[in-house]
């Protein structure tokens, strides 16, 4: 049996040709190597010191978060590789939608910053402001984030 020279070699972890893709919406100017950290004032929300630090395997999820943070800096969206554990956001999981169709997680350890998605689309503008308004009634109702 002819054994093949032009197989490329996958270290014994078989083939995997690419990465899982992690977003981060935002309106901060961020660099490639920074780290997006907890401890910060939330871009969502009452504002309050952030536990967590979230992430989207999705892009229009990220767009999201761009278009909804505080801030008067344009949206910006990060690729961005998690440091440590990252895991389901519960606000968007399971209390919202069935499993995590957005694909987003939190964590509490930092993300780094590995490039900028610098060509995408945002929402339509009303229904942006649909959106503000259901958060803002949420808000209103006292309906809490699970990531407080």
């Amino acid at each position: 049996m002819e054994q093949n020279q032009n197989k490329p070699k996958t270290g014994g972890k078989g083939a995997t040709p690419f990465a899982q893709t992690y977003f981060h919406g935002t309106k901060a100017d961020l660099k490639v190597g920074d780290l997006i950290d907890v401890g910060f004032n939330s871009n969502y929300g009452p504002r309050k010191n952030a536990k967590y630090i979230f992430l989207s395997a999705t892009l229009d999820a990220a767009i999201w978060g761009a278009e909804l943070a505080f801030g008067n800096g344009r949206g910006r969206i990060y690729l961005v590789e998690p440091t440590g554990a990252i895991e389901n956001d519960p606000d968007l999981t399971d209390k919202k939608f069935p499993g995590n169709p957005t694909q987003s997680y939190r964590s509490t350890h930092p993300f780094k910053v590995v490039g900028e998605v610098t060509i995408w689309q945002g929402h339509p503008m009303a229904q942006v402001q649909v959106m503000k308004e259901h958060l803002e009634r949420l808000k209103e109702q006292g309906i809490n984030s699970l990531n407080d």
